[in-house]
């Protein structure tokens, strides 16, 4: 089931606005973040439109968080986060994701809730490519 008016659903120029596709997982979409305060922040998003994690079933939900953990580990190798955080939203788009932040001791916002999207980091498409590559050479 899709959205016509949800980016993670259609891509392209909705999804272009906030992210760049990384690759397919098991049940979702790996997606760099273009605001990059958090270098390495992705989002991973569910492959149907579905609001609630109580919108799938059980076994779906099982392979919906081993994409997230597989994602989250390949932050932690090509980025060496302190931490990072999970956080899942969408009261206005509706489609179940989750942003994976990574959060450094020494840096922008440490001990603290990370912002939305700050619009402080934007990067070239070519440090974009080299993000996504890193990340995906450790999945």
């Amino acid at each position: 089931m899709k959205d016509q008016s949800c980016g993670y659903c259609m891509g392209g120029e909705l999804l272009d606005a906030f992210g760049i596709p990384i690759c397919e997982l098991s049940v979702s979409t790996l997606i760099l973040f273009r605001e990059q305060s958090h270098p390495g922040r992705c989002i991973v998003a569910y492959k149907d439109h579905v609001s609630e994690l109580t919108d799938i079933s059980g076994e779906e939900r099982d392979a919906f968080f081993a994409d997230v953990a597989r994602a989250s580990r390949a932050i932690h190798a090509a980025f060496r986060p302190d931490k990072v955080n999970y956080g899942a939203y969408g009261d206005t788009g509706c489609h179940l994701h989750f942003h994976l932040v990574p959060k450094y001791r020494d840096e922008y916002e440490w001990g603290g809730v990370f912002e939305m999207n700050p619009g402080r980091v934007k990067l070239t498409e070519a440090e974009y490519a080299q993000m996504i590559e890193k990340i995906k050479a450790q999945l």
